[in-house]
């Protein structure tokens, strides 16, 4: 009988496992409490409605805000789209200028590019080799016609943490608004929406162990007030920001999700750190030409993302994935064979972008899973390795950018 093979899970940027509490509370909603929370004269509606509200306190306690000014969405991406949307149709009266980078996420890009064809003007601030903007970079961009700034709390791929309480003080000392996509660092992060200066912030449950598809945004409503036109037409729900029948299970989930995030953050923070460390030092004891992507010194420890030179990131993908779910650039661009956007944004050369693996930690990963991983991966890489002439040729010290390669 053949050994059943591992299966050891390290993609928690692109989604975590449900945390079993969270599911415990979402079960009565799915059942007994299936009400509607827009149906107002019968108990069942009630019901509904007191789980959405009480949800809604959670989510806004997490953050430092007022629970009027929690949007629930389908997730951080619709969340994106209402923020960058919203503030830019509502305001375009009072300018036409966003300020953004060319790492955020494509739920941000993507918005950006639609507005451009509309006629809004878009400044994609570079990052440095850390994979950071500052604070400079973005007074410089403003203009009399900005109207909006959206800088990401934490990467999805390099983990990177942006200045954004520097950057959001600048926002508000001019008056534009600031909005984060802060997906990847509410939960696991320290954040506060007044601390950070922030006017709109997007985030998702499934980020924070909780069920897919039920987001949040953060709307300022007071000094200064944002106003949104909506994206999504209809009834009227969420104060006529955000129309459709809620998903009161998964808004339940959510809430649960905050309510854990909140007294377990640091737990999860530590943990991730021990398991970050552990596996990058069992790496390099075996393993020479390992390069770090994004900066060492401001990234969140959930992730770990690694170029290992002279290693082709399919051939190492393919040598460890039936055992170890890691991830070669962005779990919502995996699709293409493009080399990753941010790592090219960063200086990274195309062939050392082809090598990168992104190693994500969470709540549930143990230490010896990552032993197991590490202990893996050492072993496919050194494999790969004895098969290329270009690991052999540059560890003999020849320098490989001056080699005249002959075509044919």
């Amino acid at each position: 009988m053949t050994n059943a093979k591992r299966q050891i899970y390290l993609d928690y940027q692109a989604t975590t496992p449900l945390d079993p509490r969270v599911l415990e509370a979402m079960m009565p909603y799915f059942t007994n409490v299936f009400g509607n929370a827009a149906s107002r004269n019968h108990p069942f509606g009630w019901k509904a409605e007191e789980a959405v509200e009480k949800a809604r306190e959670q989510v806004a306690a997490l953050i430092g805000a007022d629970p009027k000014e929690i949007i629930f969405t389908s997730g951080a991406t619709e969340s994106d789209n209402l923020a960058i949307a919203g503030v830019a149709h509502f305001y375009k009266e009072k300018g036409n200028h966003i300020i953004t980078t060319t790492i955020e996420h494509k739920a941000v890009l993507d918005t950006c590019k639609a507005l451009e064809q509309e006629g809004f003007t878009v400044t994609y601030l570079p990052v440095g080799k850390d994979g950071v903007v500052t604070p400079a970079q973005v007074k410089d961009a403003l203009t009399d016609k900005t109207i909006l700034v959206t800088v990401m709390y934490a990467n999805n791929e390099i983990g990177t943490i942006q200045p954004i309480k520097e950057i959001g003080a600048i926002c508000r000392e001019r008056g534009i608004f600031f909005h984060t996509d802060a997906t990847q660092g509410i939960g696991k992060l320290p954040f506060n929406v007044d601390e950070f200066n922030v006017d709109l912030a997007s985030f998702t449950a499934h980020k924070m162990y909780g069920p897919k598809g039920v987001g949040a945004l953060y709307a300022r409503r007071k000094n200064p007030r944002v106003r949104l036109a909506p994206i999504i037409h209809g009834g009227g729900h969420e104060r006529g920001f955000r129309s459709g029948t809620l998903n009161v299970p998964g808004i339940v989930g959510f809430g649960k999700a905050c309510e854990i995030a909140q007294t377990e953050w640091k737990k999860d923070y530590e943990h991730a750190k021990k398991l970050n460390e552990r596996l990058l030092l069992k790496l390099r004891a075996e393993l020479d030409e390992l390069i770090i992507n994004g900066s060492v010194e401001h990234r969140m420890p959930y992730n770990l993302n690694i170029s290992f030179a002279y290693v082709e990131g399919e051939s190492l993908l393919m040598g460890i994935n039936d055992e170890i779910a890691v991830s070669s650039g962005s779990a919502c661009t995996s699709a293409s064979l493009e080399p990753s956007y941010v790592l090219r944004a960063l200086g990274v050369t195309e062939d050392l972008a082809h090598t990168s693996i992104r190693f994500g930690f969470g709540r549930f990963t143990t230490e010896d899973e990552v032993d197991y991983a590490a202990k893996k991966i050492i072993g496919t890489v050194k494999r790969l390795r004895e098969m290329s002439p270009l690991y052999e040729m540059a560890k003999e010290g020849i320098d490989l950018t001056k080699v005249q390669w002959s075509g044919h």
